[in-house]
């Protein structure tokens, strides 16, 4: 494709006024998001070079007999062969962190109702974290995913298309300031693409090549069925510490009464015309989406991930602020979550 420069035309393409915006937008926001978190982050969470989940030391170091606590997943199975007594292998702390983002841009997140888009919030997030570890020459890389096929808008609860893998992109992990910035400019301007996009076959990109232990975080809505990504989830958690952040807008969780509202799923098309003025079908509602997150919490938690939800109706910054220095608070304590 030949570049924007070569063209000579004065002429805009359909659709290059919409890209240039959204580029010029993703740019803005990011400018604003590096003075946020800096202003807000430096200072109040300095001390801890491994950022919001660091792990034990991914260096193999001597064996020592088991002892009752040890985690078993650290058995030395060839001297425990030898000796007939078992042996976990110990770790020696390294410095450097590596921390990986499987960044969720599916057409859901292209949603939002109060302060900001969902998409917003997920590149808020990926920023604050990239801020926080990509310090003392931390490595930090990423995955994006966006939706699959374009879907066709349709009436009615027709079954909806099957899940395809969508686009995926690996972004190689690199340390520097000037590097993470990259990233960030690569994932902002990301396209969100429309159709559904599958969330388990994102995760399972950080699975693939295995790495040595570090930190992955996940930034989603989690709307996709937890059928769908929970087993890679839990499958990442054996060798990294795993962070889940969600991102909630709070028309997601019940409806206003405004009537007649036609809503559209951006994923598969499908349109619906929903009465509002119902309060058993608001309360219908609110009662589903309110099992639908209680299903979702229980899959990170039983997949052993941390779990940090944020809306875009609340100062996501305080709310990733007081999930660190939780966490920080519950390692000095000698817990883990």
């Amino acid at each position: 494709m030949a570049r924007a420069a070569a063209v000579t035309s004065t002429t805009p393409r359909p659709g290059e006024p919409d890209r240039m915006a959204a580029t010029n937008r993703s740019g803005a926001v990011l400018s604003r998001l590096q003075l946020l978190v800096t202003r807000k982050l430096d200072g109040l969470l300095q001390g801890d070079y491994a950022g919001l989940l660091p792990g034990p030391g991914s260096e193999a170091g001597e064996s020592r007999e088991y002892r009752p606590g040890d985690d078993v997943r650290r058995m030395d199975w060839p001297v425990t062969a030898r000796t007939t007594t078992p042996h976990v292998r110990r770790t020696v702390a390294d410095r450097e962190l590596e921390t990986w983002l499987a960044v969720d841009l599916s057409a859901s997140l292209d949603f939002g109702t109060s302060r900001w888009l969902k998409r917003d919030v997920v590149i808020a997030a990926a920023a604050a974290i990239t801020h926080l570890t990509v310090r003392g020459g931390n490595r930090i890389g990423a995955v994006v995913g966006s939706g699959g096929d374009a879907p066709v808008p349709r009436r009615g609860r027709r079954p909806a298309p099957p899940a395809g893998p969508g686009r995926l992109v690996r972004l190689p992990a690199r340390s520097g300031r000037k590097e993470a910035q990259g990233l960030l400019r690569a994932i902002a301007g990301t396209e969100i693409r429309p159709g559904r996009g599958d969330l388990g076959a994102l995760i399972d990109m950080l699975n693939r090549p295995p790495r040595r232990r570090g930190v992955a975080v996940v930034v989603s809505d989690f709307l996709a069925p937890p059928a769908q990504w929970a087993r890679p989830l839990r499958k990442l958690r054996v060798r990294q510490d795993v962070l889940a952040i969600e991102v909630v807008d709070p028309r997601e969780l019940e409806l206003p009464d405004v009537g007649v509202l036609p809503v559209i799923d951006p994923e598969t098309g499908e349109l619906h015309e929903v009465q509002t003025a119902d309060p058993s079908l608001r309360h219908r509602y609110a009662a589903a989406a309110a099992a639908q997150r209680a299903e979702i919490s229980a899959a990170l938690r039983a997949a052993g991930a941390a779990h940090l939800r944020l809306r875009t109706d609340r100062d996501w910054l305080l709310d990733m602020v007081r999930f660190v220095a939780a966490q920080r608070h519950a390692r000095t304590r000698g817990t883990t979550r």
